[in-house]
């Protein structure tokens, strides 16, 4: 339709060429020395907009629109609570940097894998605390794992308080999944609550436990400090860790237990868990189409007047 305006463009240059002037003079020298005035410049202004007019109604025909694309998330996500074993054994070199270095850096990526999920930490050695509450701020979550370190609480091993603390923060929670990643290198030997016990209480909350037992077979090398805090020597001393006692929390809550020899182990342990407890993502997209042709009508309307006006006002013909 927009190749309407191919024959007015011809017919108004083949009407400009015939000429249009009315008065018969006998020359035309004395026009062509007259100074040309604003109306001379106009006088195509008017077909222009015309021409304009038409091809924004053609414009308008074809109905334009423009699209507003929206999308809708719907997450349910997974609360989840890190037990870390922060005793002295944590310590051991049989991982690199140390044991306790290595399980934070490890968490650490793990957290920032599980978008959208709630995350708290709770950290235990002779007794045990909340270094974080649950929360989806990866960012506060991330400090605070960052300051979880040895020496700060009595030392021992009460892998029965650890895991009551995490059940504790997951109590109140409304998630449809729960879950405690309890981490240790040791056999429970301090606390009030017996890891049996936890592990009971945490299946009649609906709380899954993964249980992590972390450090080589046999021996592995433990820094001696002096009263300063600077390791004077090492010491090869035995790897103890409670399996049994570990597995049995697992498969009492539906969880898994895993063994973890070196960093690498470890990262796998988490990726393994990273996979089975994933969050459900529903994500809706949608489409909204808005009218765009009244815009080139008014448009066009308006340099259809404008037309009239400089026609009717500004370039007056003799009839």
């Amino acid at each position: 339709m927009a190749l309407l305006v191919v024959p007015m463009v011809a017919y108004y240059i083949w009407r400009a060429r015939q000429g249009g002037a009315a008065i018969r003079i006998s020359s035309t020298d004395s026009l062509r020395k007259a100074p040309r005035t604003v109306r001379y410049y106009l006088r195509h202004v008017p077909f222009v907009l015309r021409c304009v007019a038409v091809l924004l109604l053609v414009v308008a025909l074809a109905r334009p629109q423009s699209a507003e694309h929206n999308t809708r998330k719907d997450a349910e996500g997974i609360d989840i609570v890190l037990a870390i074993d922060i005793s002295g054994s944590m310590l051991a070199r049989d991982f690199k940097p140390d044991r306790l270095a290595a399980a934070k850096d490890v968490a650490s990526s793990f957290i920032s894998s599980r978008y959208g999920d709630r995350i708290g930490i709770v950290a235990f050695a002779g007794e045990a605390y909340t270094q974080s509450p649950l929360t989806t701020d990866q960012g506060s979550l991330q400090t605070l794992l960052a300051r979880v370190r040895s020496g700060v609480i009595e030392d021992g091993t009460a892998i029965g308080n650890g895991l009551a603390t995490a059940i504790n923060r997951l109590r109140e929670s409304d998630a449809k999944s729960k879950v405690v990643i309890l981490l240790t290198d040791g056999v429970n030997n301090r606390g009030q609550i017996a890891p049996v016990t936890a592990a009971e209480i945490a299946r009649d909350a609906n709380i899954k436990v993964y249980t992590i037992g972390v450090g080589s077979n046999g021996e592995a090398p433990y820094p001696l400090f002096d009263d300063e805090g600077n390791v004077v020597q090492m010491a090869m001393m035995k790897v103890e860790i409670d399996e049994k006692s570990l597995r049995n929390i697992a498969e009492t809550t539906g969880g898994t237990y895993f063994r973890a020899t070196d960093k690498e182990s470890l990262i796998e342990v988490y990726n393994r868990i990273d996979r089975m407890e994933k969050s459900r993502v529903e994500i809706t997209e949608f489409t909204v189409m808005h009218e765009e042709y009244l815009l080139y009508v008014v448009a066009a309307l308006l340099l259809l007047i404008a037309e009239i006006i400089i026609n009717r006002l500004i370039l007056k013909r003799i009839p």
